[in-house]
């Protein structure tokens, strides 16, 4: 699927619009439909007009009620889950400023108690030391001093005894040398001291791990309100229940595979002493 800024906004008003317009062909009233659905006519009407966009089942709920065929159901059922997904492109980010997504992502991240984060390729701001956060945004056209000094401020959420943590990473993830060798150390070092944070897991999954499903992107779960996929280009945010939901599967899948505690740490440290020497 191509994820285009226009056509996604574009989906929750034709959404809207095609519900609205099934309503009327079957010649049925907001107030009939909204008991039928058992949903309130306020919450009907904000589906309809397009103030707000309805999840996969509020939708399977009105299709029912309409009694729509088959292939209808498959196509609104699409345009739901595609409503319901967002485009971020970095380029809007650099415009917009760095540091006006690091101030979105530390609303959010005060917002939820439980945070999944999937790290295949590199590690996340919360867990980077300073060196080795300048280093990933050097290809950012812009002033990045104020996000890094953001992405260090939101690391005191790690200390939160309110939330939870799951950092998954593959062993490409911890040993990418985004740094010299010296600061990787350091970097890896303040990996296992964050291990030992009560409320922080921190799983590694060593080359050589036999699982079955690639890892392709990065993505975190936000409790389970959304899910954002990295790209190249920006990133995906998904709202969706099922969406979610099958997010946490693969974290699940991947979070069984990876060693934990004193087996983390001790394969970590190999690694940190490899690039000291």
């Amino acid at each position: 699927m191509t994820f285009d800024a226009g056509a996604l906004g574009q989906s929750k008003a034709d959404l809207a619009q095609a519900l609205r317009t099934m309503r009327t062909r079957a010649r049925r009233t907001q107030v009939w439909l909204a008991r039928r659905c058992n949903m309130s006519q306020t919450k009907l009407s904000n589906i309809e007009t397009g103030r707000t966009t309805p999840g996969l089942v509020d939708v399977e709920l009105i299709l029912g009620a309409l009694d729509a065929p088959p292939e209808m159901v498959a196509e609104m059922s699409a345009l739901a889950r595609l409503a319901n997904t967002e485009w971020q492109s970095k380029r809007a980010s650099w415009r917009r400023g760095l540091d006006k997504r690091q101030a979105e992502l530390g609303g959010l991240e005060a917002e939820c108690k439980e945070f999944r984060y999937f790290l295949p390729a590199m590690m996340t701001g919360l867990l980077a030391t300073p060196e080795y956060i300048r280093a990933s945004l050097s290809h950012s056209p812009v002033d990045v001093s104020k996000a890094v000094a953001m992405k260090l401020e939101r690391q005191a959420i790690l200390y939160d005894d309110t939330k939870r943590f799951t950092f998954l990473l593959t062993e490409q993830a911890a040993n990418w040398a985004v740094v010299p060798g010296p600061a990787m150390a350091v970097q890896i070092d303040r990996l296992i001291s964050l291990s030992r944070l009560p409320r922080v897991r921190i799983g590694i999954i060593p080359s050589g791990t036999p699982i079955a499903r690639g890892p392709m992107n990065t993505f975190t779960v936000y409790d389970q309100r959304l899910a954002t996929v990295e790209t190249f280009t920006g990133r995906i945010v998904f709202q969706e229940a099922r969406d979610i939901l099958e997010h946490l599967g693969v974290f699940d899948l991947y979070e069984r595979k990876a060693l934990f505690g004193d087996e983390a740490r001790e394969i970590l440290t190999c690694w940190a002493d490899r690039y000291r020497s």
